[in-house]
């Protein structure tokens, strides 16, 4: 690219110096000729005058007197009737230019030129000509080479982009050159970078929390096809075959949980929904893991409360708190719902040492932890909560207090069995 933009500039310019170089000697060759010529004519009339003069006063008319009165590259020839002819200087050979005059005394005045002084002068000039173009050749490569580096370096480097684009590496470069055009095409590529980054940052998002959020529940149903695999009881395996296939339904609807808030993390399925269901159905599954460790979970406060939200989501951000207290709490975890103005609150707590205080204020951002983990679960929890219109909090840090706020179903009424539940 850049040889064609140097060869295009470089052929413009030579047809423009031939154009107008060309007009520009032929028009400086005549001027220096009509110059000359008229220059001799003047010099024969001013000559004829003083011979005039000198006749009229008597005075002798030679060629030592009258040499100094013209130039001395040129011949004049003075003819007087009567009188010999007097001829000043050397009479030119070849091509001359020649100029005449007459006289009020019937003299009759020659001066001649040779025409190789003229020549001399067009080639003096024709030398200025070629020296200007020269210079103006030159000028115009080095404008034409800074012009092609001005150019090209941007295209080489948009190249590069697009080639780091291709090659999985989207960074925006954030870089412009000057030219409107060209900044254009760097816009869109640091455009596409900035979608194409956003793209597999949400793809590596999906892959860890599906990774994160789907264990559990595979955990949950492996251990049910292997309590149905270890007995004969058809009372009891159809007993794990329901719960197994609960299990498979709440995997399906994490899925697509986290799908739905891969696209959109905005978007909810939020619907009115029985609290006491889903906290019942998180202490039953979760019991046995706590009842291996030597621990216990139970659940108290308020029953009979209708939330809106996603019953799946909801379920999903109550076993992240739960697992979190199995995995860094300690002693006794228990669940407590309660009502604090139009919305309800179910409270995570445990015995353990708490969360540390200088992880409190970010204790849900991603890859954040206290103990050796992945520091995602709360993250997700915290996404999926929001998703539905809820939220979720550090209420205390040691000991911890996790509660999730959901809004009331729209026209809840305290009834008889709204009431505070018993610790279970």
């Amino acid at each position: 690219m850049r040889r064609r933009l140097i060869n295009s500039t470089l052929a413009v310019v030579l047809v423009v110096i031939a154009v107008f170089g060309v007009s520009l000697v032929i028009v400086e060759t005549r001027t220096i000729s009509n110059s000359a010529q008229e220059s001799v004519e003047t010099e024969a009339v001013r000559l004829a005058s003083i011979v005039d003069s000198r006749l009229l006063g008597g005075d002798n008319i030679t060629a030592k007197v009258l040499s100094e009165q013209i130039d001395r590259t040129r011949y004049a020839r003075i003819e007087i009737p009567g009188r010999a002819p007097v001829e000043i200087g050397t009479r030119p050979t070849g091509s001359v230019i020649r100029g005449t005059a007459d006289g009020e005394e019937g003299e009759a005045v020659t001066v001649e030129e040779p025409r190789s002084s003229i020549n001399r002068e067009v080639g003096r000039t024709l030398l200025i000509i070629g020296a200007v173009a020269l210079l103006a050749v030159i000028a115009a490569v080095l404008l034409a080479v800074r012009q092609a580096n001005k150019l090209a370096s941007p295209l080489t480097d948009l190249a590069e982009t697009a080639e780091r684009l291709g090659s999985g590496d989207p960074r925006p470069r954030h870089k412009r050159y000057g030219v409107p055009e060209l900044d254009r095409v760097a816009d869109v590529l640091d455009s596409s970078a900035e979608r194409i980054a956003r793209m597999l940052t949400a793809e590596r998002r999906l892959a860890a929390d599906a990774s994160h959020q789907l264990r559990t529940p595979l955990t949950a149903l492996s251990m049910r096809l292997e309590e149905i695999s270890a007995t004969d009881d058809l009372d009891t395996v159809k007993e794990e075959a329901m719960i197994a296939l609960t299990q498979v339904e709440r995997l399906t609807d994490v899925v697509e949980r986290l799908l739905t808030n891969a696209r959109d993390p905005r978007t909810g399925s939020a619907v009115a929904f029985d609290l006491d269901e889903v906290v019942k159905q998180q202490i039953e599954e979760w019991r046995p893991a706590y009842r291996s460790a030597g621990r216990a979970i139970v659940c108290s406060g308020r029953q009979g409360m209708r939330a809106v939200g996603t019953p799946g989501a909801v379920a999903q951000v109550l076993a992240a708190l739960i697992e979190n207290s199995l995995m860094h709490g300690g002693g006794t975890v228990a669940l407590r719902t309660r009502v604090t103005g139009n919305q309800a609150v179910i409270e995570v707590t445990d015995e353990g040492p708490g969360v540390p205080a200088d992880l409190g204020a970010r204790i849900f951002e991603r890859t954040i932890s206290g103990r050796n983990s992945t520091g995602i679960g709360l993250a997700v929890a915290r996404d999926l909560a929001e998703a539905d219109g809820g939220r979720l909090e550090l209420l205390q840090q040691q000991p911890p207090v996790f509660a999730l706020f959901l809004s009331r179903e729209a026209g809840t009424r305290k009834t008889q069995k709204d009431q505070d539940r018993p610790v279970r």
